[in-house]
């Protein structure tokens, strides 16, 4: 069965759109150690892992939050962040990332315990009109900081998902009756080759060290998904060096507003960066269309985007970059009734 799940995963990654994955006989290097780790701790070299691969930055930034953010077990059960993974995915609009992760808490223990209001607030946590959702009182602190970080991974894995791969991993031929079956042994070898849950921690020296990003303080009850967005955010920001100050500005000053642009319509990001130098508009677009809607983007934007950054490496730490920013940004929105409830107490506790 494994070598069935293998030679699908295997040709999911062949349908990755616009750059070429490394394969995983011929990585190397940083490459190499993030997809041992990926395959000792998730089972399998999944293609939304292996889409950041011609970016070694990218790639161990999108594993460090991965594994850090849903795979490592604390207040948590896998089951119940992975039903949060699915919520938002669906919420983002990302089918391919609501297949893999609905079916993998269905095969779960734990599965079967509905949590209405776990289900309730991860949708409205993906919802940028939907304010700050409210975490219910039963909830300890460090219940809510875990929680929160899956869903900031997830804002990014959905938005590169999106731009990247296809709707779904299973091949188009693949009869309805039989996808949700195949989906649920594929989520069966998404587990550690060991019976244990990763220890927490591993994947930090893969990135170097950096404090949590602004904003963030919800995270200490989340010690290693701090780290590992701290590390991931300054990591993917200074593979963008190449990328000129004013593009930073206007995207990283667009997301500080928390104005989301609604609507079928992209005259939005064409009057955001009409008063650029044309050398940087394409580089802005795409940034901007990664970071609010990626399901936007065209082939033509990629193409312009190309046409002055050629190469896949580029491409990703775009990308990756822009949805990373706008991952944050969310976090910042989300974490702020968090932090309200979990606020230092006069005798040094907190109150919850």
């Amino acid at each position: 069965m494994r070598q069935i799940v293998g030679a699908m995963l295997r040709h999911a990654c062949t349908q990755i759109r616009y750059v070429t994955a490394v394969r995983q006989s011929e990585a190397r290097g940083d490459v190499a150690a993030v997809y041992a780790q990926a395959v000792e701790d998730f089972g399998v070299l999944a293609p939304p892992l292996a889409l950041h691969s011609p970016s070694p930055t990218a790639l161990a930034a999108a594993w460090t939050m991965l594994r850090e953010g849903l795979l490592v077990d604390g207040a948590t059960d896998r089951a119940a962040r992975e039903r949060v993974a699915a919520a938002v995915s669906r919420a983002n609009a990302c089918p391919y990332c609501v297949d893999v992760h609905r079916a993998t808490y269905e095969t779960l223990d734990g599965a079967a315990d509905e949590d209405p209001e776990l289900t309730a607030w991860a949708r409205a946590a993906a919802d940028p009109g939907a304010g700050t959702p409210p975490w219910p009182a039963s909830w300890p602190p460090d219940r809510r900081a875990e929680f929160l970080a899956v869903a900031v991974v997830f804002h990014y894995l959905n938005r590169m998902v999106t731009l990247f791969l296809a709707e779904s991993p299973m091949p188009a031929a693949v009869p309805g009756p039989v996808r949700g079956p195949m989906m649920r042994t594929v989520a069966r070898a998404m587990r550690p080759a060991g019976a244990a849950s990763p220890a927490p921690g591993r994947s930090l020296p893969l990135l170097p060290a950096a404090p949590a990003p602004e904003g963030f303080s919800w995270a200490e009850d989340a010690p290693a998904a701090a780290d590992a967005f701290g590390r991931a955010a300054a990591a993917t920001d200074a593979a963008v060096h190449w990328l000129p100050e004013p593009v930073r500005a206007l995207v990283n000053g667009r997301l500080d507003t928390g104005d989301h642009p609604r609507g079928p319509s992209r005259a939005w990001f064409s009057d955001a960066v009409a008063g650029l130098p044309a050398a940087d508009r394409p580089a802005t677009a795409l940034a901007l269309l990664v970071a609010y809607a990626p399901y936007q983007v065209t082939d033509q934007d990629v193409a312009a985007f190309r046409a002055r950054h050629p190469g896949d490496r580029a491409l990703v730490e775009l990308t990756s970059w822009a949805a990373l920013r706008s991952a944050l940004s969310t976090g910042r929105r989300l974490g702020r009734n968090q932090e309200a409830r979990t606020a230092p107490r006069a005798d040094g506790g907190r109150r919850t």
